[in-house]
């Protein structure tokens, strides 16, 4: 899909303007003027800094980031009247933004003027701010549901009064990507001018229909960071940039590195928080999850990648889940420096599965601990004891009671014990059982939710001692605390018994050498 009308695209961005009229979104002028100095950074065209007419708030705004002497040309919206034109010269900047609606819905219905009074006005107001030395962009309001001929006619109207660029904004976002390349072509025939393309989002063709008319050949496109603005939004500068780059082959000033940074900026400075699968921004727009996509991005991104994430100033991510795969955990793992051999990571795997089976979000932290634990424990054909079922019963005037069943070298044993709690009572029954073998004191416990709610992954952490004075920690995790606490006391006890015949194994190769 090559262009070979041009080769660049001018980006006019709207975000502190027609992006501020997003419901719930006010900006003071000290913000504005933050944005505004990084939509410079990130190399726009063109600022459309406000609405000065609107408010004096909106004005103090406008003049703030016309006297900083950004890169841009900084422009001020304007309804297509002196009184506004008025307003913006007074912002001391050199560029207007005049808008009048051309549709006859529009001019029925809300202006109450005729087409012959609407063109009036409109090469009135574009004449007024060139007689005052103003670059002018003129819009025709609701231009796609606007009669062709007329439409025509007032763009003719006003290049002749001096405009220096023409824009069509689909206001409400009717327009298809097809009828869009139809407006410009026909534009292009009659009109000297420079055109520019302004997409709403209402149907989600915002992107799809810029693209339509640049490659038709609109040389500006309005854009908004992130896709803000009323109702739906408008035309996406991320998505739009990324299209233009990668698939037209067409070029922009923009430095697309720093589009996540811009993307985050403008949703802390709004609160307006970016859906996790927006294209190029979105939280999840690098992150994979299924096995088989996990393993082909670890042999090559391109298969289920369509750019280097480095591009627009991201990094891949893999998240655990349900769906993941080997391949993915492990390269999870190796972020995280750990690096489990075969059979660990299949348990790893299976934890993961398990969880996510479940309903669960396995974050980060999840399979950390996860990890932690399986790469920690002995392996399964070391243990000692093993666990076969447990029991426990607690409450209001019940004094919390355990009953534990594990097995010691292939023989079962039974025990219940009293406690303060289920945990304590438990690890009471466990201690009973295996004292014959081990005498084990608890000498730290505990306990951390890794994740939110009450349904959360806990991890426990003990710390168990023998007679011997032989220390040894053992972590677990699980969303039952009674059951993870058994397990991790347990596993401590196999530990200390596990180290106590490697040093007795070593005692033994010491005297078989010396002897």
């Amino acid at each position: 899909m090559k262009s070979k009308i041009l080769t660049k695209v001018r980006m006019f961005d709207t975000t502190l303007r027609d992006g501020e009229q997003t419901p719930g979104v006010s900006l003071i002028p000290e913000e504005k003027l933050t944005i505004a100095r990084q939509l410079a950074r990130l190399g726009v065209d063109a600022i459309e800094a406000g609405f000065p007419m609107s408010s004096e708030g909106e004005a103090a705004g406008v003049r703030l980031i016309a006297k900083d002497g950004l890169p841009p040309e900084v422009y001020a919206l304007a309804r297509a009247n002196p009184q506004d034109i008025d307003a913006a010269l007074r912002c001391d900047l050199g560029y207007v933004h005049i808008f009048i609606a051309t549709s006859d819905l529009h001019l029925e219905r809300k202006l109450k003027l005729s087409r012959q009074q609407v063109l009036e006005r409109a090469v009135q107001a574009v004449s007024y701010a060139k007689d005052h030395g103003l670059v002018v962009e003129f819009s025709a309001e609701d231009a796609t549901r606007s009669d062709p001929k007329y439409l025509e006619g007032v763009f003719r109207s006003v290049c002749e009064a001096g405009a220096d660029r023409i824009n069509i904004p689909d206001t409400v976002g009717v327009a298809s990507p097809e009828m869009m390349r139809h407006v410009v072509t026909s534009l292009k025939q009659v009109i000297d001018r420079p055109i520019s393309v302004h997409c709403h989002d209402d149907f989600g063709l915002a992107v799809a229909n810029s693209l339509a008319g640049i490659e038709a050949g609109a040389s500006q496109a309005h854009v908004t960071i992130n896709g803000i603005g009323e109702r739906a939004g408008n035309a996406s500068l991320e998505e739009l940039v990324m299209s233009l780059q990668q698939i037209a082959g067409m070029k922009t000033s923009i430095d697309t590195t720093l589009l996540y940074e811009t993307s985050r900026l403008i949703a802390k400075i709004t609160g307006v928080v970016v859906q996790p699968n927006k294209a190029i921004v979105g939280d999840n727009a690098f992150g994979h999850e299924s096995g088989i996509h996990t393993h082909g991005v670890g042999s090559e991104a391109s298969t289920y990648e369509p750019f280097d994430p480095a591009l627009v100033g991201r990094k891949r991510w893999f998240q655990a889940g349900k769906h993941a795969g080997a391949h993915g955990i492990a390269a999870q793992l190796a972020e995280m420096g750990l690096s489990p051999n075969s059979e660990g990571l299949s348990q790893i795997l299976s934890k993961v599965k398990d969880l996510a089976d479940k309903g669960k979000t396995v974050t980060d932290a999840d399979l950390l601990a996860i990890a932690e634990t399986v790469i920690n424990s002995p392996s399964t054909d070391s243990n000692t004891v093993s666990l076969a079922d447990f029991a426990v019963m607690t409450g209001i005037g019940v004094v919390p009671t355990a009953s534990v069943r594990i097995n010691i070298n292939g023989s079962q044993y039974v025990a219940s014990e009293t406690g303060v709690g289920p945990v304590d009572s438990a690890i009471k029954a466990i201690q009973k059982l295996t004292d014959p073998i081990v005498h084990v004191r608890l000498k730290e416990y505990r306990l951390d939710a890794i994740t939110g709610g009450s349904d959360a992954l806990a991890e426990v952490l003990v710390k168990v001692e023998d007679d011997s004075g032989s220390v040894v920690s053992a972590r677990t995790t699980g969303e039952d605390v009674v059951r993870a606490s058994v397990e991790a006391m347990i596993l401590g006890i196999n530990k200390l018994l596990l180290k106590r015949r490697m040093i007795t194994k070593n005692a033994q190769a010491m005297e078989t050498h010396l002897a």
